[in-house]
This record gives C-alpha cells, sequence and structure tokens, in this order.
C-alpha cells in the first residue's frame, strides 16, 4: 500500500517540477552580428563581459567601432561604502556597498540603438573594529562577486533587449 502512495508522491513532483517553467539559464544569444566594446582588456569588467561575449558564439568582437554592428560604450561607473549604522560609540556597525554602472550601445553613426541604460547592485555588509582584517577581505570579495555578477546582468540585459536599428537617410 505505501509503494503506490510514494510513486504517486514522486510522479507528482516530477510532473510539478516539470509544468512550472523551470529552464537553466542556458548560453545567450545577442542581437548583433559584430560588437566593439569600448573598455580596456586590463579592467575587470572588460574582460569579463567580452568572455562572456565570445562564449556566446553568435556575435564577433572587432578591434574598432567603424567595423561594428553596433558599439557598447560604458557612460558611468560608480562604487560607493554607504554607512548604513553605527554603534552608540560611534563606530561603524553595518555598511551598503553600492555599485552602479551605465552604458549605451550606438550604431556607426553614434545613433542609440539602446539608449542609455543603468545597474544598480548593493550588498549590505556588518562590520566589527575587532576583525578589521577580515572584514576588508570580506568587502573585497563583495566587489569582485558584485563585478560578476554585473557582467552577467549586462549579458541579459543586452540579450533581452531589442535594439531599433535606424534605417539609413538617402
Amino acid at each position: 500500500m505505501r509503494l503506490p502512495v510514494v510513486l504517486g508522491l514522486l510522479a507528482s513532483l516530477i510532473l510539478g517540477l516539470a509544468g512550472c517553467g523551470f529552464q537553466l539559464r542556458g548560453s545567450y544569444t545577442l542581437p548583433y552580428e559584430s560588437l566593439y566594446v569600448a573598455i580596456p582588456d586590463y579592467s575587470v569588467i572588460g574582460a569579463g563581459f567580452k568572455r562572456a561575449i565570445r562564449s556566446t558564439g553568435s556575435t564577433r568582437l572587432v578591434q574598432a567601432a567603424d567595423l561594428a554592428q553596433a558599439t557598447f560604450q560604458p557612460t558611468a561607473e560608480l562604487r560607493q561604502p554607504v554607512i548604513l549604522s553605527l554603534s552608540s560609540a560611534g563606530r561603524v556597525r553595518e555598511k551598503r556597498l553600492s555599485y552602479r554602472y551605465s552604458f549605451r550601445i550606438v550604431d556607426a553613426k553614434g545613433r542609440d540603438l539602446i539608449l542609455p541604460t543603468t545597474i544598480d547592485l548593493f550588498r549590505d555588509i556588518s562590520y566589527a573594529d575587532s576583525d578589521v582584517l577580515a572584514k576588508t577581505q570580506e568587502e573585497d570579495l563583495l566587489w569582485r562577486d558584485m563585478e560578476n555578477d554585473l557582467v552577467q546582468q549586462l549579458m541579459r540585459r543586452i540579450a533581452t533587449t531589442q535594439p531599433t536599428f535606424p534605417q539609413d537617410e538617402e
């Protein structure tokens, strides 16, 4: 009697999971044949973003903006730690790491394909004066995590945004 009940529950669980729409992320397909990324290679964001674009296989990175169908241009980058709370002695108790990154994508003539867009990332961290070295390392780790998250969000935003290609005037 227990075996049919267990099999029934297992089957309903499998059907429920299959029907919920869950799907692995997979790879991204960017809507451009060729892309110029105006970020230096020595930048962590630039290196990670270019690596992610190469892994798509559908978009070719070019070395000059005039050879590309589109150009990715960063417009602003701001990293800022913000104090959230202080102890009764006036020492920092909690901080918020704030990372704001703005970009736009233009065609060869400088016309916007994707309007200027901003991505905001936040991480909260507790702070203790007794663990300065450990908290500094944790903060560095969170900044790196935010950089990786930014690259993934850039890829998602670009892959899901349908650019409007302006008609050439003759």
